[in-house]
C-alpha cells in the first residue's frame, strides 16, 4: 500500500527531514567547538614540550592540533546529531509534506516509506 496525504489523498509526498538537518548542524557546531577546545588545551601542554623546536614549531603545532580537533569533533558531532534528528523525524515530528496541497503530517512507523536520496 502506498502512503497518501490524509487531506487530499495525493501520493506526491516528500520527506522534510527538519530534525535531521537541525540535529546535524547543532552536532557539527558543538562537536567542532568541543574538539577545538580540547585540542587547544592539549596544545598548551605540547607548547611547553615543543618549545625546543622554537616558536614557529609551537605555533604551527597549536594551530594544526586545534584544526584537527575541530574537524574530528565536528564530524563526530554531526553524525550523532543527524542520527538523533532522524529518530525525531520518524517518531515525533510531522515530517512528511504533501507536494500537492502542502499539508504536513506524520505516518505510523509501519507505513513510513523509503525515499531516494536527494
Amino acid at each position: 500500500m502506498s502512503a497518501h496525504c490524509p487531506r487530499c489523498t495525493s501520493t506526491q509526498l516528500m520527506p522534510r527531514q527538519l530534525g535531521r538537518h537541525v540535529g546535524a548542524t547543532t552536532g557539527v557546531v558543538s562537536g567542532g567547538t568541543t574538539g577545538a577546545m580540547g585540542a587547544l588545551s592539549g596544545a598548551k601542554a605540547g607548547a611547553v614540550v615543543g618549545a625546543v623546536a622554537g616558536p614557529v614549531g609551537v605555533s604551527i603545532g597549536t594551530f594544526a592540533g586545534a584544526l584537527f580537533g575541530a574537524l574530528v569533533g565536528g564530524t563526530a558531532g554531526g553524525v550523532a546529531g543527524a542520527r538523533l534528528g532522524e529518530e525525531l523525524d520518524t517518531k515525533v515530528l510531522d515530517n512528511i509534506e504533501c507536494r500537492a496541497c502542502g499539508h504536513t503530517f506524520r505516518l505510523p512507523l509501519a507505513e513510513y516509506p523509503s525515499y531516494p536520496s536527494r
